[in-house]
């Protein structure tokens, strides 16, 4: 007797169609996350936009808001991946209910809806906290520098701009004189066919590339007039102690000050595995559930500055300041320090680094009496025993989730407010994430 199997028949045709319900198990993430959108977020600001009577009727925006936030939340950010992904993946049609938008739909709707799509941060940010999810008894921050939409090798210095742009001027002209003799021998061979006053391709790449030095050099130039101006009234003594680097008398950028061609707004930055252009990402997560609680994006390398507005951004989203705040010793400064003292808030930021298996973090170059020296005075006499310890479980598994987990280590879109909102999108999806995690 031969074994039975069961029937496979792939040609079989079904009676009743499928349910979007069926496609995946109850509970699982895509059907939370549409549901959430559908019935927990207020998506006004988006449905604002789609006032025309006329004309065939586009998709849903519910549908692609939750098609997008469920895309971040599984790693899958490219329009085209996201077009591919509804064609063969049941949990994406769970979400879309069988529409099918192709890549270029989805790309103009992220785009013409960018500002509104990163406004539901907060929303979701209320949704967790009703469940629970946040207490802001202890809140980290932390920034992480990823990669911008351009390569550093883009990029040149104010130096080399100068250099390039006289050698470039130079052959323009020359190479323009060559096209006017050429087009003139081209008419006198093949008649009137053209109008005499085009340009090889050849040159006018040329002319496309001096353009764009030529606008570079001003930005860096314009940068450096406002950078002297600001600091034209400080003496040079106080500009010293807030650690600013003299600006030239003229106001004209140093050699060295760079800028990039396809994303002028993004800066090359060192990190642990060398230098990439990009922008620094910044983060305040509550420890309770590594609920992310106010973001924000800079074009800057450093985090000091960053501190106090992401604390004041907390009390903005959830009308509530954090009870105890951790950071590492990019945050370290008298004034940040001082501004944690006039919010109340109890504050552990270190003045140095700290080495692997000490329970402390080094003073670093403190001055004796200082509120960073007594910051210092304060972490190590508390020992593992600190809150401090809570800052690294608390904060960079955040950005693991974020950058290993589910791969977001590249922007897709260009220019400092365009990808600041972008980053916004993605705390967004990952607080949903862990909202239907604990829901």
């Amino acid at each position: 007797m031969s074994k039975v199997f069961r029937a496979w028949d792939v040609d079989e045709v079904w009676l009743f169609p499928a349910s979007v319900q069926d496609f995946v198990p109850h509970g699982h993430i895509a059907h939370l996350i549409r549901e959430t959108v559908r019935e927990g977020l207020d998506l006004r600001a988006i449905l604002s936009q789609y006032n025309e009577e006329r004309g065939y009727p586009p998709y849903h925006p519910g549908m692609m808001t939750a098609l997008l936030l469920y895309a971040y939340s599984q790693g899958t950010y490219s329009s085209r991946r996201i077009d591919r992904a509804c064609h063969e993946r049941v949990d994406f049609m769970a979400v879309t209910g069988l529409s099918y938008p192709d890549f270029r739909t989805i790309s103009e709707f992220r785009k013409r809806h960018l500002g509104a799509l990163s406004g539901l941060f907060v929303q979701v940010l209320g949704l967790c906290r009703k469940a629970g999810l946040v207490k802001l008894g202890h809140v980290a921050l932390d920034g992480t520098k990823i990669k911008a939409n351009a390569s550093k090798h883009k990029a040149m210095s104010y130096g080399r701009m100068r250099g390039a742009e006289e050698k470039l001027a130079a052959e323009v002209a020359g190479w323009m004189k060559k096209a006017a003799a050429q087009d003139a021998a081209e008419d006198r061979q093949h008649g009137g066919d053209r109008r005499g006053d085009e340009l090889p391709d050849w040159v006018a790449n040329k002319e496309r590339r001096l353009a764009k030095i030529r606008e570079a050099k001003a930005a860096l130039e314009a940068e450096a007039q406002a950078a002297a101006g600001q600091g034209a009234g400080e003496d040079s003594e106080v500009a010293a102690k807030r650690g600013r680097k003299g600006q030239p008398p003229s106001g004209v950028p140093e050699d060295n000050a760079q800028r990039n061609f396809t994303d002028p707004e993004s800066r090359i930055m060192k990190t642990k595995d060398g230098f990439i252009q990009g922008y620094n990402a910044q983060a305040a997560v509550d420890a309770e559930h590594q609920i992310i609680v106010s973001c924000d994006l800079t074009n800057q390398g450093t985090d000091s500055a960053q501190l106090l507005p992401l604390i004041d951004q907390i009390k903005a989203n959830t009308e509530v300041l954090p009870k105890q705040v951790s950071a590492d010793a990019g945050y370290a400064s008298d004034a940040n320090l001082k501004g944690l003292e006039e919010r109340e808030i109890d504050g552990f930021v270190a003045a140095g680094r700290q080495k692997h298996g000490t329970a402390a973090p080094a003073a670093g170059k403190a001055k004796e009496g200082s509120r960073l020296a007594a910051m210092a005075q304060k972490i190590a006499g508390q020992g593992y025993d600190s809150p401090y310890r809570l800052r690294k479980q608390t904060v960079e598994p955040v950005f693991g989730q974020i950058k290993q987990a589910r791969g977001f280590r590249q922007f897709l879109l260009r220019g400092l407010d365009k990808v600041k909102q972008e980053w916004v999108l993605v705390c967004t999806a990952h607080n949903l994430l862990k909202l239907t995690a604990f829901g």
